[in-house]
């Protein structure tokens, strides 16, 4: 994603990658593996798929937001994909119907179809008045 985009353009290219990650989801649930969804994915989306997907069972499992259910790479800014490390500090995290800041590191396999490192830092609430302009529900 170029980050030289227009504040339209970016907010449609966050929310398809927002789109991707329901979709991903979605799919999943009802047939097909993650692993066949994630593969047919590009390398820089199927690494941010990868992340999520990581750092969601990491952060659901942690006492700092147990019940985490939904991770967004790309909401106050795009998350970076490069030498198979994804870099957001961007990005938001949802437990219990509240969402939160968050900003992690993830490295993922050469064929980017499994994070195997996830740290993170859960920053403050975002206010639900700020839902819709981010994308978040």
């Amino acid at each position: 994603m170029s980050l030289a985009m227009g504040p339209g353009a970016r907010s449609r290219a966050l929310w398809a990658l927002g789109a991707a990650s329901w979709a991903l989801t979605v799919t999943s649930a009802s047939g097909g593996s993650i692993k066949d969804q994630l593969a047919k994915l590009d390398p820089e989306e199927r690494a941010h798929q990868a992340c999520a997907i990581k750092g969601l069972e990491a952060i659901k499992h942690d006492k700092k937001l147990p019940g985490a259910d939904r991770l967004k790479t790309s909401i106050f800014s795009a998350a970076l994909f490069a030498n198979n490390e994804v870099a957001a500090k961007g990005g938001a995290v949802k437990a219990h119907n509240h969402w939160y800041k968050l900003k992690f590191n993830c490295t993922v396999t050469a064929d980017q179809m499994k994070a195997t490192v996830f740290t993170y830092e859960i920053g403050d609430e975002i206010p639900q008045n700020r839902w819709e302009d981010l994308g978040l529900w």
